[in-house]
């Protein structure tokens, strides 16, 4: 779908349908400016359709209209905003999804949709055309690649238009726009990886997609393998991967953005391509979503790849160790102690607990690049689903100016996070009586000790970790990736190096 972004005028916008909001208010008050043009040149059509009570106008509600006099568009579509005095960023961007899924089945080829004039609080132009064109790309994703009898297409939408009223569109909608395409694309390309079964999504799976992006934007790349693993030392890492035949990678993907010498961003993302729990087997309902336990990685290959396309001007690496956690005869047991990369020794209690270990091990190997930031990424404890729930993606930080520059680019990217602790308090619940540390602390606050276990990894760098355990994936009828957090990671460093707007 290609976007763009011009000034117009509703009533003359030749498009196969034009998308207009509309407040829950009194007919005469409840068109946003756009819809008054337009009502104008079409008699008043609008608000007669209104008048008969077609439309509630509760936020998210759709009507059709086809062929109004005086417009030259082939239909329009009225989207319910809700009330005019509660209007807020849910409400548009329940508006865009839902005009997005109208569009999607109408077989319109194109679209216009008028956005300058839904003021959404303190949020400038940029935010709109951002929330916009990944509401849109979110409604027409679909994943049907293993069906081998998939739904006949609608013909698709192949151009949307966001419509400003009078003045010029400005370098930083221009900006904005290019920025969201770039984000929609790296967040598909991580919900299609997270949407894959394991059996296609594997280890070497992660790394051959690293290999397309490296080839495709002129990325470094290495990828270790196990061998390279055990001499370097990454004994919890390969602790992991016992039990499975897929052999281990530690995906290294480099982007050169700004001078050489700019400390570069890190990301680390857990990539555990299926986790069955190991020896400390899972449960069997729910445990397919279990593939969705590489979602760290996806994000952090998504993140790199929008910033590849959007050139942006600094330097980032992603981090990514990727293996699966299976039962077998040579699988790690509880009890077990491993030796991490920094040399701390670690008794495994629950081998379900794993990806802390991945990560500790990557987490020490990151200290390489000497980076100025390090951001891990992990679908890491099922506590922080109890926490926060599906809304809000867990934050922790050991260094609190990080933590106010991510959470400012969660609320500007509206992909959002919640600050938790990482209090000296709770290290006690790691200790282990036979080692440097236990890799659980119990059922209390299991987010938390679970981000204290990182804690131990990073005290030479400025980290933080997002624990995405609850956003990461949807279930139910809605089952599928989410693709966050992209958004985040993106907004984060496009803001870390200076770009706010």
């Amino acid at each position: 779908m290609e976007f763009s972004i011009r000034a117009l005028a509703p009533a003359t916008a030749r498009t196969g349908c034009l998308v207009l909001g509309v407040f829950k208010d009194e007919v005469d008050t409840a068109l946003t400016r756009a819809a008054q043009l337009a009502d104008r040149a079409a008699g008043g059509a609008i608000r007669a359709a209104l008048a008969q009570g077609d439309l509630s106008a509760n936020p998210g509600s759709t009507l059709l209209l086809r062929r109004l006099p005086g417009l030259a568009a082939e239909r329009v579509l009225l989207v319910g905003l809700g009330e005019r005095k509660d209007f807020g960023e849910q409400a548009f961007r329940d508006a865009v999804g839902a005009a997005a899924k109208t569009l999607r089945e109408t077989g319109a080829r194109d679209a216009t949709l008028f956005i300058a004039d839904l003021k959404v609080g303190r949020r400038r132009l940029a935010w709109n055309v951002r929330q916009a064109v990944l509401g849109v790309r979110d409604a027409f994703y679909r994943f049907d690649q293993l069906k081998t009898q998939k739904k006949p297409p609608a013909p698709p939408l192949a151009a949307l238009v966001l419509a400003v009223l009078g003045a010029p569109v400005t370098l930083q909608a221009q900006a904005a726009l290019k920025e969201a395409v770039a984000t929609a694309d790296g967040a598909e390309l991580a919900r299609t990886l997270g949407n894959l079964p394991s059996n296609h999504c594997t280890p070497a799976y992660l790394a051959d997609a690293a290999r397309k992006l490296a080839a495709q934007y002129q990325l470094g790349l290495e990828v270790l393998e196990r061998r390279d693993m055990e001499k370097l030392g990454l004994g919890a890492l390969l602790s992991v991967t016992r039990g499975s035949r897929e052999a281990p990678k530690l995906i290294v993907l480099h982007y050169h953005g700004a001078a050489k010498k700019a400390k570069p961003v890190v990301f680390v993302g857990k990539g555990i391509t299926f986790d069955s729990g190991g020896i400390s087997l899972k449960p069997a309902p729910e445990m397919d979503e279990m593939k969705y336990d590489m979602s760290g990685a996806g994000s952090v290959l998504g993140a790199l790849r929008a910033l590849a396309a959007l050139r942006a001007p600094l330097n980032a690496i992603g981090v990514i160790p990727a293996c699966e956690n299976l039962p077998g005869g040579l699988a790690s047991k509880p009890g077990d102690i491993v030796k991490t990369l920094d040399g701390q020794t670690v008794e495994v209690l629950n081998t379900d607990a794993e990806g802390r270990l991945i990560l500790c091990d990557a987490l020490a190997y990151a200290r390489r690049f000497d980076p100025e930031v390090v951001v891990d990424v992990a679908t890491l404890t099922g506590a922080c689903v109890i926490a926060l729930g599906h809304v809000a993606t867990g934050l922790f930080a050991n260094d609190q100016k990080l933590a106010d520059e991510i959470r400012a680019a969660a609320d500007d990217a509206w992909d959002r996070v919640w600050q938790m602790p990482l209090w000296e308090d709770y290290q006690e619940q790691l200790r282990s009586n036979f080692a440097d540390m236990a890799n659980i602390g119990g059922r209390p606050a299991g987010s938390v000790t679970a981000a204290c276990f990182l804690s131990r990894f990073t005290k030479k760098l400025r980290w933080a970790h997002l624990d995405i355990a609850g956003t990461a994936w949807k279930s139910g009828r809605e089952k599928g990736s989410t693709g966050r957090p992209v958004p985040l990671l993106v907004r984060f460093a496009l803001r870390h190096a200076g770009r706010k707007d």
